[in-house]
């Protein structure tokens, strides 16, 4: 059903869309692009950066931002029928929203070569970027337990909400490092210890006192991000036990290959869990054989 709405829903907006604007307007074309994709991002990435973000969070939402879509068409059309908006205006919105969907993938892709292109020339994108986040360090007040010996667990979602839940009723100390810099804030105003930042970045396990923890827990199922949570964990502590996931076989048998750590992998665990269950029935059903009289 989502399919089909979306089919109908493009289909409908190409109808509507008239294609002699790109001859009859150009200029005026061009212009309203240049608003949703420079001015729009522009005005996107200022934002993040007023609210302390750093600098690749901006330039992330501001290529997130850089395109309209169904909204836009609908006060485009609030306004026709208003008579707010001539006709040709209608038909600029539709064609700048088309154009500007099909420039976002491409934008996305230059977000990457774009930071590091503008990190090594600009001193202010390296303030920016290092620039002090509230959440980015484990509070002075932290007890020690925190520090040496814990548990540091990547990732707080539907995985590592249960993780954290088990530790706690274990009573074993942990660190969470989680990239979403809101859920960090929660996770802290109901007592966990938790560092904001994408734990790729080996500064991020750094605050977290990776060189001094038991163990890595990495609950998240980005690949090439958990290589490199490893990599700076062994480096950083040697000793360290990294735990991982994932969701390919093929992954979990390179990651074993590796020596990278112990890899849980979904349908394997969920196997296992299942087979358990089903010979712990069975078990509870077998017959009892009397004993043979003497």
């Amino acid at each position: 059903m989502r399919d089909a709405f979306s089919v109908v829903f493009f289909v409908s907006v190409g109808m509507l869309f008239d294609p002699s604007i790109l001859v009859e307007r150009p200029i005026h074309l061009l212009s309203v692009v240049a608003i949703i994709i420079f001015g729009k991002s522009l005005a996107a990435a200022v934002l993040a950066i007023a609210f302390r973000y750093p600098l690749n969070t901006a330039l992330t939402v501001a290529a997130s931002l850089a395109q309209i879509g169904e909204f836009s068409f609908i006060l485009a059309g609030l306004g026709l029928s208003l008579g707010l908006l001539p006709k040709e205006g209608m038909s600029l919105v539709l064609a700048s929203a088309l154009i500007s969907i099909a420039i976002n993938p491409f934008l996305f892709s230059a977000v990457a070569p774009f930071r590091r292109w503008i990190l090594k020339r600009s001193d202010l994108a390296r303030r920016l970027e290092r620039r002090e986040d509230p959440y980015a360090e484990l509070p002075m007040s932290t007890e020690s337990k925190y520090l040496e010996g814990q548990v540091v667990l990547v990732g707080c979602g539907r995985l590592g909400r249960r993780i954290a839940a088990a530790l706690d009723e274990h009573g074993i100390p942990y660190v969470v490092a989680e990239q979403s810099r809101d859920l960090v804030e929660d996770l802290r105003k109901q007592g966990i210890v938790a560092v904001s930042g994408n734990a790729a970045d080996p500064a991020v396990l750094i605050q977290a006192h990776i060189a001094d923890a038991a163990m890595l827990v990495m609950a998240t199922p980005d690949p090439l991000g958990v290589r490199q949570m490893a990599d700076t964990a062994r480096t950083l502590n040697p000793t360290i036990e990294n735990v991982l996931r994932t969701h390919s076989e093929d992954e979990s048998l390179l990651l074993r290959n590796d020596n990278i750590g112990t890899v849980f992998f979904g349908d394997e665990e969920l196997a296992k869990g299942m087979t358990s269950h089903v010979l712990k029935r069975f078990a509870c059903r077998s017959p009892v054989v009397p004993a043979s009289k003497a």
